[in-house]
């Protein structure tokens, strides 16, 4: 009797359906000799979407050559290691051993893509950075904003539209309107806008914009004023950098914050944020009865 991981096979290549644990898993990888170098960035993510329960059946799975050697699917199977975790996948036994300079040779979809799948049709890269960027800083607001660790899958970031879908297009048109006027990115600016007004819904938003917009009438001090002053394009002589996004988002919310309560901030100052110091939380001002 054959074993379920005896994969020598003389017919044309058939899927199986398996519930691939990380010991089938550490099984299937030790008959990798062909794969491409490991990215890691990229079983990052496959971890992150196996731990948030976003890792779906597709048709995408394990292939394994007539000989039994593993063609395709090592950061699926590195994935589960990491993650601990078992996921089901089809798994291909069988394939031709000349299919490999093939596969996975197609450009990943993008979240613009997968939102596009919602009929959304305007700005879609800038939407799904928004996105990204709204979940970073909730989840992870004191570390990096790049790297392995900062990947946010598709479907997350398409659930997260999902819920707030006006308040994101109303983000991303304000991102784009201020950016023409203040220093940070549209996705920064966007970012900072949604996570503020959804704080402070309450506040006078259009106040807020205006006076960013325009710098008209505005007295030194304002927060405003600030925030506009900020300076735009390379950083001057002795600076190490240009703020980052994460740097650029806590910019806008602490003008925002000094603009809201003006009597609870001394001094505004805007700069990159310091080692150890942690991100700004926006004001809150909800509606009341």
């Amino acid at each position: 009797m054959t074993s379920d991981v005896s994969l020598r096979v003389e017919r044309d290549p058939v899927p199986r359906k398996v519930k691939v644990t990380p010991e089938i898993a550490a099984s299937f990888l030790s008959r990798n000799s062909v794969n491409r170098r490991l990215d890691q960035g990229h079983v990052q993510a496959l971890v992150e979407a196996i731990l948030h329960d976003e890792w779906k059946l597709t048709h995408q799975g394990i292939g394994f050559d007539t000989n039994g050697r593993l063609l395709d699917g090592q950061h699926r199977l590195s994935a589960i290691i990491e993650a601990d975790r078992p996921v089901e996948m089809f798994v291909w036994d069988g394939l031709p051993e000349d299919v490999f300079p093939v596969l996975d040779t197609v450009k990943r979809r993008s979240a613009a893509d997968a939102l596009s799948s919602t009929g959304e049709k305007k700005y879609l890269t800038l939407l799904s950075s928004t996105i990204r960027h709204v979940l970073l800083f909730r989840t992870m607001p004191n570390e990096p904003w790049t790297g392995a660790r900062s990947r946010v899958s598709n479907d997350r970031i398409l659930a997260e539209f999902k819920v707030d879908v006006d308040s994101y297009r109303e983000a991303v048109t304000s991102g784009r309107e201020l950016a023409k006027h203040v220093f940070a990115s549209q996705t920064a600016l966007a970012a900072g806008y949604f996570l503020t007004t959804e704080a402070a819904p309450a506040v006078d938003v259009d106040a807020w914009k205006a006076g960013l917009k325009s710098g008209a009438n505005l007295e030194p001090g304002d927060a405003r004023l600030v925030l506009r002053e900020v300076p735009k394009g390379a950083p001057k002589r002795g600076v190490k950098r240009r703020p980052d996004m994460r740097d650029q988002v806590s910019m806008y919310i602490k003008a925002w914050n000094a603009w809201v309560r003006p009597e609870q901030t001394g001094k505004l100052v805007l700069r990159r944020l310091r080692k150890n110091e942690k991100m700004p939380m926006p004001v809150e001002e909800p509606f009341t009865r």
